[in-house]
């Protein structure tokens, strides 16, 4: 049947039969044994198996297994990009595919997270039971939660697989099936979130213990599976795009010459390999006491709940920087190719990146305060969360220079770069109030802290649509609508800025976050419905885009091979839609990629490897 011939499909049955037989087994196995069932022991088997049996129909491994048997590999399946719909459903090493595959994921997924938070603002609107019962709610609130972060994790990968080996001049990613294996992790990952529907999960996104050990929460090993799943995809990722930005570099391009997105993606790969570990220790030993029954976390067998927050909060806090640092990048790319002038600051911003990339990665404790933190912990975590500002405002004064004295002009790319750079300064200005001790006692668990938070993630969308927009013409050949897309960051912009606005207010006034329900006559009503106004806004924005990028996909107008006039590798000299084979002859860089103020060098200073040498330059790396 030609439906079998979709690794997607075959995956799917595979992973479905390798699960029910894996339940059935063991729950037989234990009965036979006179073992009492143990609901979580059985989904933690079942889920595992299921994953495995996923990816082994999907063929994930079959390349390996030749090697591993002996069997000739020519790597045929690497240079396979069959633009038909049909290349995205199966296993594809091509980096253009898994880009594609990232990006499409990331919007489907913003989507899902857009409908649940809609659920839970209608809810919150007025006081009394609306929609939503407590339990359902809590659930509502972990997965919107885990979702939001996967819509950025997704969004990251599917910026940087497409445009990093283009962008630096490598033939594909250093490991192409490892690249393909990580995006594959995430269709069981949703499967096990999704079921988190029917069991329930009513711990939150951070799963604290000792409530997240209790039995009674049926659909929170699922959850926490899933979980672990997207972690170890950004792990299997982020060794991917450091060996390849580390070995893969075109001839001629020096650290000193790369793109200042490949230098954030870099400072993110480095971040995110380091610290993932952490909440995976955490998600696997939670799995592990509540499907064996260890004690690490419960009090009443001598755990500590502590230490649970300490290893969630060491990966959970520097997980911040690993999304900014890519949507950083994204704005600082685009924005001198749309100022028309040099990038300001270029090494005191990648020095920039770097510094937060070892600030920020200590100082995970101002989320104890709370909680209890150890005393001696308390002034480092303090100066070290106010000193991570210092790379970050810098960061933010090369956008400003950048933009200074600019011949600015503004398609949809340019006003979401903008539109992000606005969003993320009342992120920024309104987090240092929760560096202080003293003041995030009061504010730390109100809807302040949740406006705040959103600001920094949403930074992220904004910049993601940015991506998405500018490079779409590269990766489909065609141009979206301007007009639509104009539309689309107006309502988004205002939406958003109305919904934290009411959210800032409510806060203040002392809203909890993660309540389903208040109580009447406190003067909470209008900014809640404001809120609200302002969500449903957001998601018509989000839908005019949505069909925009579809309909134009399948027939806006062609797209020119550099409409941006960008200097660029992707742009200068390769068409649009980007070829199969990117780079048949590496091309060699011999200029600066921000040179917008010069009009010495015609297309951003670059030549094919078999032209110009120049003095200056090392030979090629052969």
């Amino acid at each position: 049947m030609a439906i079998l011939s979709l690794g997607l499909v075959r995956g799917a049955i595979a992973g479905l039969l390798a699960a029910a037989l894996a339940a059935a087994g063991l729950a037989a196995l234990r009965s036979s044994l006179g073992l009492p069932p143990t609901g979580d022991l059985v989904v933690l088997v079942a889920g595992l198996v299921g994953t495995l049996g996923f990816l082994l129909g999907l063929g994930a491994f079959g390349s390996w297994l030749r090697w591993a048997a002996g069997q000739a590999d020519d790597g045929a399946e690497h240079h396979t990009y069959r633009p038909a719909w049909t290349a995205y459903l199966s296993f594809n090493p091509n980096h253009k595919v898994i880009g594609i595959q990232y990006t499409v994921t990331a919007l489907l997924i913003f989507a899902v997270a857009g409908l649940l938070a809609l659920a839970m603002r209608l809810e919150l609107t007025l006081p009394g039971q609306q929609l939503l019962s407590p339990d359902v709610y809590n659930t509502l609130v972990a997965l919107h939660g885990l979702i939001m972060l996967g819509t950025i994790f997704a969004g990251s990968a599917g910026v940087v697989n497409y445009v990093l080996p283009l962008a630096i001049g490598a033939h594909d990613m250093a490991f192409p099936r490892l690249n393909a294996l990580s995006f594959w992790l995430w269709p069981p990952a949703a499967v096990l979130l999704l079921l988190t529907l029917v069991g329930g999960a009513d711990a939150g996104w951070t799963v604290y213990p000792p409530l997240s050990t209790q039995p009674r929460l049926g659909g929170l090993t699922v959850f926490i599976m899933g979980f672990y799943l997207v972690g170890l995809s950004s792990i299997l990722s982020a060794v991917n795009f450091i060996v390849t930005i580390v070995k893969h570099r075109a001839p001629g391009m020096r650290l000193g010459r790369m793109p200042i997105l490949v230098w954030f993606t870099l400072a993110m790969a480095l971040l995110s390999l380091t610290v993932t570990q952490f909440v995976a220790t955490s998600l696997a030993t939670l799995l592990l006491e509540r499907a064996l029954g260890m004690a690490f976390y419960s009090p009443a067998k001598g755990g500590n709940a502590l230490l649970f927050q300490h290893l969630f909060w060491a990966y959970s806090h520097p997980a911040v920087y690993i999304f900014a640092l890519p949507t950083w990048g994204v704005l600082t790319e685009l924005l001198p190719v749309f100022a028309r002038k040099p990038l300001f600051a270029y090494r005191p911003t990648v020095w920039a990146a770097l510094a937060i990339v070892g600030i920020g990665s200590v100082v995970w404790g101002h989320h104890l305060y709370p909680a209890g933190l150890e005393q001696p912990l308390y002034v480092p975590m303090i100066v070290g969360t106010e000193l991570v500002s210092v790379p970050t405002g810098l960061i933010f004064l090369t956008w400003l220079g950048t933009l200074w004295m600019g011949r600015l002009v503004l398609p949809t790319p340019a006003l979401f770069v903008l539109g992000g750079i606005v969003v993320f300064l009342v992120g920024g200005l309104t987090g240092l109030p929760l560096a202080s001790a003293v003041l995030d006692l009061h504010l730390n668990d109100t809807y302040f802290v949740v406006a705040h938070f959103h600001h920094t993630l949403m930074t992220f969308v904004f910049a993601f649509f940015a991506a998405v927009y500018y490079w779409f013409p590269k990766a489909t050949g065609r141009m979206y609508s301007e007009r639509w897309g104009q539309a689309h960051f107006w309502l988004m912009l205002i939406g958003f800025l109305t919904t934290t606005l009411g959210m800032f207010n409510i806060g203040l006034m002392g809203m909890r976050r993660r309540v389903e329900d208040y109580d009447a006559g406190l003067g909470w009503e209008p900014w809640a419905v404001l809120s609200t106004v302002g969500a449903f806004v957001v998601a018509a924005a989000v839908l005019i885009g949505l069909l925009n990028l579809a309909l134009s996909a399948w027939r806006g107008a062609r797209a020119t091979a550099n409409p941006w006039e960008s200097r660029s590798l992707e742009w200068a000299l390769l068409p649009s839609p980007a070829p199969t084979e990117t780079w048949a002859v590496p091309p060699r860089v011999v200029g600066d990629p921000y040179d917008y103020a010069t009009a010495r060098a015609p297309a951003y200073g670059l030549a094919p490897i078999a032209g110009a040498e120049r003095d200056d330059e090392p030979p090629p790396r052969r």
